[in-house]
């Protein structure tokens, strides 16, 4: 079964268990909706979620101490892809942009999604050209624009 992120485990949050989480979703409360939470790829209850300004602070069944805690640092806290729900037509989930090719106007091969990230303003598309050479780029109308399953870019965003 197919398995997104939705956090990974920054580190230990004080002496009780609990654990700071580097969010890829768009709150901490969505984590809570979640019956079945895998962190580290071990199915995991979560008892306790609350936001604060770097992501969240969660509180998982069996970690009960700063060491269990300190053990899921790195851990992805991941989801079965069947328990996301259904999108809008013009809605994407970040994983499924990964991957897709991208060319210019013309159809020239610029390279390819490897990463979506958002740092408050937007979504930026991170473009890995030839040679490994990486570009973020906003995921905007005539700037990247999703057609038939790939990407045309304006190739002046790319760095």
């Amino acid at each position: 079964m197919e398995r997104i992120s939705l956090a990974a485990v920054a580190g230990a949050h004080g002496i009780q268990g609990e654990v700071r989480l580097k969010l890829f979703t768009d709150s901490a409360e969505s984590l809570a909706h979640h019956a079945r939470l895998f962190v580290g790829g071990v199915e995991r209850r979560l008892l306790k979620v609350r936001g604060d300004n770097k992501g969240a602070v969660v509180h998982f069944e069996g970690v009960d101490d700063r060491t269990a805690a300190e053990g899921l640092r790195g851990s992805l806290v991941e989801i079965e892809r069947t328990a996301l729900p259904p999108l809008a037509h013009d809605e994407y989930y970040h994983a499924d942009l990964v991957g897709i090719p991208c060319v210019d106007g013309l159809g020239t091969a610029l390279g390819t999604v490897v990463a979506v990230e958002n740092f408050g303003a937007s979504d930026l598309l991170e473009i890995e050209g030839e040679g490994g050479r990486r570009s973020l780029i906003p995921f905007k109308p005539g700037i990247a624009d999703l057609i038939d399953g790939r990407f045309i870019l304006d190739p002046d965003f790319l760095a």
